[in-house]
C-alpha cells in the first residue's frame, strides 16, 4: 500500500479542535509525516542563537492535524510507530537562558544569573553497528534512538500549545514513543485530529537541559481505532511493557496519576482486582521522568508484560 505523505509545510504551534485537517486517512493506511525540528530549521551551527531563533516563532511545530476516519469522541486512537528516519545529517541541543532542569525559570524564580546560552551540534554518522551521533567537544558517541517529543490529538475545547503535555498527549518528551511501540490516545474530537513533531535523535530521562538532540524527521505511522473504548491518559505498549504517561505539577501528582491509571488498566484488562494490581505494582512497577522542564512534568509508570501471566 502506497503511504500517504504529509509535508512539513502543514504545521501548527498548537493542538486545537478548531484547525482544518490537512489530510484524511483510513485505519491501517500507512502515513509518512514529515516534521520540522523544534526550532523549525533555524539552528544549523554553533553560532546560531536559540534565543534569536525563538523570536517571532513558536517552538515545537507539529505536522497536521490528520483526520482519522471512524474516530469519534469516546474512542481510543492507536498509533503504531512504524519508523522514524532522520531528515538531517545533524541534531542540535541548546542551553537557553532561564530554561532547563538545573536553571532558574519563570516558574521557579531565584536571583541567580541565567545559564549561558550555548548551541551544541551533534553530527549523525553511519557505522558498522548502525547510526550514532557525536559532538566534537563532548567526544562521546551516543546511539541513534529516535522518538517523537510532541505527539497527540486535539483536546475537546481548549487550544493547547505544542510545548505543553496533557491528557491529549502533546509535549510528553517520552523516549518510549519510538519505533515498535504503539501509543494510545483518548479521542475527544471527530477524526481525532492527530499531529506530531519535535523529533529527537535521542534524549536522557528528564530532558535535563530543556532540549534533546533535536532533529527533523520522517515519521511513519499506522492508525487503528478502538471503538467505544475510553481512556483518560496516554498509554504505550512496547514488546516488553505496558506504560501510562501522566503530566502534572508537582511531579508527585504526575506519578500518582500515572500509577493510578496503570492500576485501573490491570484491573480492566488483565483480571486483577484493584488492590491486587496496587500490590503488584508496589513490587514490580517501573517509574521514570520523561520531562522535568516543560510547563507540566511527564512521568511514565510501567509494568513488564511477564508479570501479567498469573500462576
Amino acid at each position: 500500500m502506497t503511504p500517504i505523505e504529509i509535508p512539513a509545510s502543514h504545521t501548527s504551534p498548537t493542538f486545537s479542535p478548531y484547525l482544518e485537517p490537512v489530510a484524511s486517512v483510513r485505519p491501517g493506511e500507512p502515513v509518512v509525516i514529515h516534521t520540522l525540528d523544534a526550532l523549525g530549521g533555524r539552528v544549523r551551527s554553533e553560532a546560531d542563537s536559540p534565543t534569536e531563533a525563538e523570536k517571532d516563532f513558536s517552538p515545537n511545530p507539529v505536522t497536521g492535524p490528520i483526520f482519522v476516519e471512524g474516530a469519534e469522541p469516546g474512542d481510543t486512537l492507536a498509533v503504531r510507530i512504524e519508523s522514524i528516519e532522520p531528515a538531517s545529517d545533524f541534531a542540535f541541543s541548546c542551553f537557553i537562558p532561564f530554561m532547563g532542569g538545573l536553571s532558574s525559570t519563570a516558574a521557579t524564580r531565584t536571583l541567580q544569573d541565567p545559564i549561558p546560552e550555548r548551541t551544541w551540534i551533534w553530527d549523525l554518522h553511519e557505522g558498522p553497528e548502525g547510526r550514532y551521533l557525536e559532538n566534537k567537544d563532548v567526544r562521546v558517541r551516543v546511539p541513534w534512538e529516535p522518538f517523537m517529543g510532541s505527539i497527540g490529538v486535539a483536546p475537546a475545547v481548549e487550544v493547547v500549545a505544542t510545548v505543553t503535555p496533557g491528557p491529549h498527549g502533546g509535549n510528553m518528551d517520552c523516549p518510549d514513543v519510538r519505533p515498535g511501540s504503539t501509543l494510545y490516545l483518548p479521542v475527544s474530537m471527530p477524526g481525532a485530529l492527530f499531529a506530531a513533531g519535535d523529533g529527537h535523535a535521542r534524549q536522557g530521562q528528564g530532558e535535563l537541559c530543556g532540549t534533546a538532540l533535536e532533529i527533523a524527521c520522517r515519521l511513519t505511522v499506522t492508525f487503528e481505532v478502538e471503538k467505544g473504548r475510553s481512556i483518560a491518559w496516554p498509554r504505550i505498549v512496547s514488546d516488553e511493557r505496558l506504560m501510562v504517561v501522566a503530566s502534572a505539577k508537582p511531579m508527585e501528582d504526575a506519578a500518582r496519576i500515572a500509577y493510578a491509571e496503570l492500576v485501573g488498566w490491570l484491573a480492566e484488562d488483565y483480571g486483577f482486582d484493584r488492590w491486587e494490581a496496587y500490590e503488584l505494582l508496589s513490587q514490580v512497577g517501573g517509574l521514570y521522568v520523561a520531562n522535568m522542564v516543560n510547563p507540566l512534568y511527564s512521568l511514565v509508570a510501567s509494568v513488564e508484560k511477564r508479570y501479567l501471566q498469573r500462576t
